[in-house]
This record gives structure tokens, sequence and C-alpha cells, in this order.
């Protein structure tokens, strides 16, 4: 039985390691706690499912929002929304 091994000192290599993804801009959404309908958080701590919040991060909730200012995107959504949640002005 023989085995197959590469002969030291023939030929190189080169190891590539992947940059990691790393976002310091506005995409940045883990420092802030944002807007989600409530049933759907009620939802996801039930059984785990992702939500989406009104700038469009998709997240398992699992921390205590109330630790962290409101995204400022969220809120800009929230406010332009009227109770009804329809946007506020503009003809109805």
């Amino acid at each position: 039985m023989s085995t197959l091994e590469p002969e030291r000192g023939t030929g190189t290599g080169t190891l590539v390691e992947p940059t990691p993804q790393v976002s310091h801009g506005d995409g940045d959404h883990e420092r802030f706690a944002h807007y989600v309908q409530k049933d759907k958080i009620m939802a996801s701590a039930l059984d785990g499912t992702p939500v989406v919040a009104l700038c469009g991060k998709v997240w398992v909730p699992g921390r205590d929002p109330k630790k962290y200012p409101v995204c400022p995107m969220c809120k800009e959504i929230y406010d332009s929304m009227g109770s009804d949640g329809e946007g506020k002005g503009g003809d109805k």
C-alpha cells in the first residue's frame, strides 16, 4: 500500500485568507435598537424566526433594546407614518 505525499521543497503555494467584510458606515445597524411590529417580536421570541425592522435590518432579537439608542432610520420611517400605518401628509 502506498500513499502519495508531495515532495518537500518542490513547488510553491500561497495561502489566501478571505478578507472579512466589516461595515463602519451607515449600514452598521448593530449599535441601535430597531422598530419592529409587536406581533413579529412575540412570534420571534416563541419560535426563533428572524424579524425585519422598518429600516430593513433582518435578525433574531436577543438583547435588551433599552440599552441602545433608537436607529435613526427606523425613527425617521416611524415618524413619517400616520397612526393607521399610512404616510403622513399628501393626498389620501
